[in-house]
């Protein structure tokens, strides 16, 4: 049985369109992340989930009960549903164990204690809950405020972006911790990122999100062996258009590098990466600048090449 089901809302602002019949059916401890450009309706969707904003369509439910938005509520937001935002909200002048606590404010002073004593250990903060946020790193001021939103056991975690001012070592240990802490808990998470490598991290489960509607969704294999679209293929890796085939593209890693054959190119860039060279290609019929690996490195700027590909490695994509 499902835990948390949103059915096709939408929302506009000023006849913009911010997201379009988006539906969603998660059990509970299911993960999912929601991968998006900015503008593409992440952050409004998860307001709406959190009964936080209005939607113009649509409703929500959690265990069977309808989330109501903030004209119909009032007080706005569930106790059950806690969105999580890259920044902070700390309070600054209190420690972090005060700052777990506050959420617990009415509840007896024991199990308070007890709460607050399990999310420091749970998070790895023991040593830090004197501390006030600002003697903090990045990835610790994010643990109290992810510590501070599950003090109240809440069924549903909406994260929006909530690493995206960390570094990226911080931001991969990170996900990694919350990722064991949120199966622990069976908490039903939702994160939205613009970041395919950060939504991995958490989960295989995806949605792609663009202007507002959700094109494609499954897991990561599926939507890179089989996108329907070219943003959708984009979020995994370049692709190159082929000469003369307006839909058909080919990967760089599905690229084999020759010294004869039919499409020539001139390489004119070499970049190190740390698996292969990532060749700039520049092609003689059209003069398109394609992006190829070269795992030999074997080519060199200026250098002559033939481009091979298998033809069940072309994607045919929508626009």
């Amino acid at each position: 049985m499902s835990n948390f089901v949103a059915q096709n809302l939408s929302k506009s602002y000023n006849q913009q369109t911010a997201l379009q019949n988006f539906s969603i059916s998660l059990k509970k401890g299911e993960f999912v992340s929601i991968v998006g450009e900015s503008g593409s309706g992440k952050s409004t969707l998860l307001r709406i989930m959190a009964g936080l904003e209005e939607q113009d369509s649509g409703e929500v439910f959690l265990d069977g009960q309808q989330i109501l938005g903030p004209k119909k509520k009032l007080v706005a937001g569930y106790d059950e549903i806690k969105l999580i935002h890259q920044d902070y909200h700390l309070y600054p002048n209190s420690s972090v164990a005060e700052n777990i606590a506050r959420p617990l404010l009415h509840y007896d002073k024991a199990y308070t204690q007890s709460r607050v004593e399990s999310l420091l250990r749970q998070l790895g903060l023991e040593a830090f809950k004197e501390r006030l946020p600002r003697q903090l790193s990045g990835g610790q001021q994010q643990k109290v405020a992810i510590a501070t939103a599950l003090a109240i056991e809440p069924e549903v975690l909406l994260l929006d972006e909530p690493f995206s001012s960390l570094d990226t070592i911080q931001k991969h240990q990170l996900i990694a911790e919350l990722k064991d802490l949120f199966t622990e808990l069976e908490t039903t998470v939702i994160f939205v990122t613009h970041d395919l490598d950060d939504a991995l991290r958490l989960t295989d489960n995806l949605i792609i999100l663009q202007k507002g509607e959700m094109v494609q969704e499954g897991n990561s294999q599926d939507l890179c062996q089989g996108p329907q679209t070219r943003y959708v293929a984009s979020l995994f890796s370049p692709i190159n258009l082929i000469p003369d085939r307006f839909d058909s593209f080919v990967r760089p890693c599905d690229v084999r590098l020759r010294t004869k054959g039919s499409v020539l190119g001139h390489v004119v860039d070499s970049r190190f990466l740390v698996h292969y060279n990532s060749l700039q290609i520049r092609l003689k019929n059209g003069g398109d600048i394609w992006e190829v690996d070269d795992p030999f490195r074997k080519y060199k700027k200026g250098d002559r090449v033939y481009l091979h590909w298998d033809e069940e490695s072309v994607l045919v994509l929508a626009r």
